[in-house]
């Protein structure tokens, strides 16, 4: 390889740092419960949510914020997220279930995502808000209300395909929502169930980064919410969904030269980085770079916590260039915000062992297999680059074979495609069978979204984990109830 050892750090919390310290701790749960392995960190969900709420009082506002439950299955973080303030937005009839088994009452989920009849009903019967995409939806629920006598039910529309004016700024494409466009008909079908529905205000889901982009629904939302109350309609929130972003890495200078050493590759100007030459999207044709790079941007000056900061801070341009946050106020509108990769961030990491460590006859990389399928460490399928880190067997094991190394991750599927990573990773030092690699901040949609038990090899079994002074304490994370003072399973 040419230069230098492009690593890619990962940024870690003091809580995450700690736990990854106890190697000891983290050997002992691997030899336990096998390889791979996921340990969630509970306490640092609530400290996440903190976040949040200081956004909401710095720009005096109300509302909920509710973690998106898709971003993880795991009951412990759920459970400890029960014992705040916090909601839970749910989109199966799954999660719902889940989410009142863990302690949620129905005024703190919100049901959103494609429903059948049967997550419809049971929302409507615990007294959920349904976030409605389409007039169908309505139709459908107001049905099961009128048919089974209950109560009516609090409605979230949500709306999509927002534009503003002068320049002109898009929402992207969503299948999820009504065009705004078309709100007038979905207010006449909420005007004809009056007696299902209670219309508590509109909503929006954006799948981009884009702060332009989703300030622009947002003041579409403020302007749908006058359109309800021009009906003489009485909403009193706006959802602006998640999508606020983890930033992965700790170097943003090492992130920003991995990614032009990459450029560099794809054109053949220096060694491939990857395995098979794979460009994460990006190619070479005669010369010239094509494609686009199609990675998460692994480091973020501005995510999570910060990143609503900064939309509540934006003017809004087709309103009086007044800032969202005094715009929401102004109205006593509530906020509800719906992260789910932001709240999770520093909330667990994947342990895989090493089980091969083997160089190519032809020299280069090492080739280490690892205990684990690329579906159990899923980092690269969300786009997500970043190194793990060298968990050794013993103190003494760290000391062999030191100085930087360049490798080569491969599952243990029998499958040429089983890669844990594409692209060549250094390592600060040769790993060894025994070892353990640690994928860090793997809680939010990796963990879960992509498992599978293909050939006969076991998914990855979770854990909780939580500090009692010096020591880390864990149990099975379906055993973890928040009922001791110090967040654990007795």
């Amino acid at each position: 390889m040419d230069g230098r050892p492009l690593y890619l750090e990962p940024r870690l919390a003091p809580r995450l740092g700690s736990l990854l310290a106890a190697t000891g701790t983290l050997h002992t749960l691997s030899d336990a419960l096998g390889s791979p392995l996921h340990v969630v960190v509970p306490d640092q969900i609530a400290e996440n949510l903190d976040g949040f709420r200081s956004v909401y009082r710095t720009h005096h506002l109300s509302g909920q914020v509710f973690f998106a439950h898709k971003a993880n299955r795991s009951s412990a973080l759920l459970r400890r997220l029960a014992t705040t303030d916090a909601g839970v937005d749910v989109a199966s009839l799954g999660e719902l279930q889940h989410a009142l088994g863990a302690g949620f009452t129905g005024d703190r989920i919100t049901a959103t995502g494609p429903k059948n009849p049967e997550f419809l009903w049971l929302a409507a019967r615990t007294g959920v808000t349904v976030s409605v995409d389409t007039t169908a939806e309505l139709d459908q629920l107001a049905a099961l209300v009128r048919a089974h006598a209950l109560a009516p039910v609090r409605v979230l529309l949500r709306l999509s395909g927002f534009e503003t004016p002068g320049v002109r700024v898009l929402s992207r494409r969503s299948r999820f929502g009504t065009p705004v466009r078309e709100l007038d008909a979905l207010l006449e079908a909420v005007e004809r169930h009056g007696d299902a529905v209670d219309p508590v205000g509109v909503a929006y889901h954006l799948d981009t980064t884009s702060v332009a982009e989703k300030a622009t629904a947002l003041e579409g939302c403020l302007a749908a919410l006058e359109a309800c109350r021009s009906r003489g309609l009485r909403p009193r929130a706006v959802d602006i969904g998640g999508g606020f972003g983890v930033s992965y890495l700790a170097e943003r200078e090492q992130w920003e030269a991995y990614t032009t050493a990459l450029t560099s590759a794809v054109l053949g100007r220096r060694p491939p980085l990857t395995w098979g030459g794979h460009g994460y999207g990006l190619r070479e044709e005669s010369g010239t770079l094509r494609g686009a790079l199609g990675l998460y941007p692994a480091h973020r000056p501005l995510a999570g916590a910060a990143y609503l900061d900064e939309l509540l801070s934006r003017p809004a341009a087709s309103l009086g260039g007044r800032p969202l946050a005094a715009l929401l106020l102004e109205h006593l509108y509530d906020l509800h915000t719906e992260p789910g990769r932001a709240l999770l961030d520093q909330c667990g990491l994947t342990l895989a062992r090493v089980l091969e460590v083997r160089a190519q006859e032809t020299g280069g990389e090492l080739l280490v297999r690892l205990a684990a399928k690329a579906d159990d460490i899923a980092l690269e399928d969300h786009g997500v680059l970043m190194d793990p880190v060298v968990v050794p067997r013993s103190p003494t094991g760290s000391l062999s074979g030191s100085g930087p190394v360049a490798v080569h991750l491969l599952g243990s599927l029998c499958l040429e495609t089983d890669l844990i990573t594409r692209r060549t990773v250094f390592l600060p030092r040769r790993p060894e069978p025994g070892d353990l690699l640690a994928f860090a901040n793997t809680a939010g949609y990796v963990m879960d979204f992509h498992a599978t038990r293909a050939q006969h090899q076991p998914a990855a079994r979770k854990v909780a984990a939580w500090q009692e002074g010096d020591l880390w304490r864990w149990c099975l994370d379906e055993l973890f109830w928040p009922t001791t003072p110090s967040g654990g399973s007795q």
